[in-house]
């Protein structure tokens, strides 16, 4: 597996006479790991959307190692991107196993049964997310956090070159956040991923792309992008931002609403 470079180009997308995006470039050279980040309604989740063929653009293109995405066949698409979306299916009659055996449909011909390739990449997919102990049981009866872990399995199975993700970490405790975005982290592929928390993205991206009111504000590596100013500007908040003594990377302190913006200094 190769790592793909995705190129967002000038994106617009529209729900009604709604504009979600306006305008949006973004770059993933092969390999990165790309966090989007923004508040609520930013236009993250629409974005996305528009990568793994759900929002088709209004105007600009979405390129995927030089191809139109909207343009390939949707199976060769399937064989180079895979998405784990925020709602989790239901209704689904499948055991957590079978769920991520889907994630190999691409690279099967029509009817054709599993090779030893397909269960070594299912067996290697659950234990990544620490989902082997769940492999037998009813996916519709697992917890939201388990169903998560699933659905990051079934997409890790379908072994990506790029691999878009909305809110991965949602419902997970701290533990297989943690789990989950080093697997992320470590793979052959380049990633895109919306996430809520900073301190998260700070931590596993190279580079992030602020949206608010579906534009990027700022982009750069998170000890660019996360300063007290910016997170003024864009969440209304009050931050300190340190660097942390291990890591290096910065770590964002929310302070109350009567504490002063600290110097309002960038």
């Amino acid at each position: 597996m190769t790592a793909a470079e995705l190129h967002i180009e000038a994106v617009t997308l529209t729900a009604g006479t709604r504009q979600l995006v306006h305008d949006v470039t973004l770059m993933a050279r092969p390999g990165e790991t790309i966090g989007l980040v923004g508040p609520n309604g930013s236009g993250k989740s629409s974005l996305l959307r528009a990568v793994y063929r759900v929002l088709r653009p209004e105007a600009g293109t979405v390129r995927v190692d030089g191809a139109d995405a909207w343009s390939l066949p949707p199976r060769q698409l399937a064989r180079t991107l895979a998405a784990v979306v925020q709602d989790a299916p239901a209704g689904l009659d499948l055991s957590v196993r079978e769920v991520v055996a889907m994630g190999r449909t691409p690279h099967k011909r029509l009817l054709s049964g599993d090779t030893t390739e397909d269960s070594l990449a299912v067996e290697a997919a659950l234990a990544s997310v620490d989902a082997v102990p769940q492999a037998d049981r009813p996916f519709d009866c697992l917890s939201g956090g388990e169903r998560q872990r699933v659905l990051v399995a079934r997409a890790l199975a379908q072994e990506p070159s790029l691999l878009v993700l909305d809110e991965p970490t949602n419902h997970l405790d701290i533990r297989h956040q943690l789990e989950v975005l080093t697997v992320l982290r470590r793979l052959p592929a380049t990633v895109l991923v919306a996430l809520h928390d900073l301190n998260l993205a700070a931590h596993y991206c190279d580079r992030l792309y602020v949206l608010r009111d579906g534009g990027v504000v700022a982009s750069g590596t998170p000890r660019q992008v996360l300063t007290p100013r910016l997170l003024a500007e864009v969440y209304e908040v009050t931050a300190e931002v340190a660097v942390h003594p291990r890591t290096g990377r910065p770590q964002v302190t929310f302070l109350p609403e009567d504490e002063p913006l600290p110097g309002a200094e960038a």
